[in-house]
């Protein structure tokens, strides 16, 4: 999973597909974070994104660095915790601004039967499951 979290973060932007009655929407992402030994992504409930996940929890991320590739497929369940979302806020301060963790809108979502592949033209796909 370290793996996974380093590649996302540095690669900065990833993004994040949903299911949205039938019609896959994707959009940009930049939230990651590991707590409690488990990968979180941070958005607000207001949202359309959030929306979908309480819906269907089934979620692709996609992120490209380097000629690489990563590619998550997995389902994204919401942590209530004060702490989890404090966790990311502290992470990504500049967020701050539009998030507290006590502000009844932010959101984190942890990573749940998750199946990480990394791959490139020039290398044999890695596959890691958490």
């Amino acid at each position: 999973m370290e793996s996974v979290f380093k590649f996302l973060k540095d690669a900065g932007t990833y993004f994040l597909a949903t299911d949205d009655d039938g019609q896959p929407r994707v959009r940009p992402f930049g939230t990651v974070n590991v707590f409690d030994g488990k990968l979180y992504i941070q958005t607000g409930k207001k949202k359309n994104v959030s929306k979908q996940l309480h819906k269907n929890p089934k979620a692709e991320i996609c992120a490209f660095k380097d000629d690489k590739t990563l590619r998550i497929t997995c389902e994204l369940i919401e942590d209530p915790r004060t702490e989890a979302k404090k966790s990311i806020l502290d992470a990504y301060p500049y967020l701050r601004g539009m998030y507290d963790e006590n502000d009844g809108n932010t959101e984190v979502f942890y990573m749940k039967n998750a199946t990480a592949v990394f791959s490139s033209f020039t290398e044999p796909p890695k596959e890691i499951k958490f």
